[in-house]
């Protein structure tokens, strides 16, 4: 929603259902996560993407994706293998 613009809280809060506590609890989480940084404008605060901080989730996030594809790959080739060898038997 942030990616390619700036919003404020208000703009924020109103495409999502619930209140504007909540949704600045999110903000400042994603902001203590490096995903979104905040600019005080007077009495408003104006919240972007920080979309650098999504790189480094990107690549946590491969380690365990390259890790599960290994591990599924062996479990379809002894699927595979275990399927093939009852058929044979029958």
């Amino acid at each position: 929603m942030l990616a390619g613009q700036t919003l404020n809280l208000n703009e924020l809060a109103a495409h999502f259902p619930v209140s504007r506590p909540a949704i600045s609890k999110h903000i400042r989480i994603l902001t203590e996560c490096g995903l979104v940084s905040v600019r005080a404008e007077g009495r408003e605060r104006h919240c972007s993407a920080d979309l650098k901080g999504l790189k480094e989730v990107a690549q946590w996030a491969a380690q365990y994706e390259r890790f599960w594809n290994r591990k599924l790959d062996a479990l379809s080739g002894f699927l595979q293998k275990n399927s093939s060898t009852k058929k044979s038997k029958k």
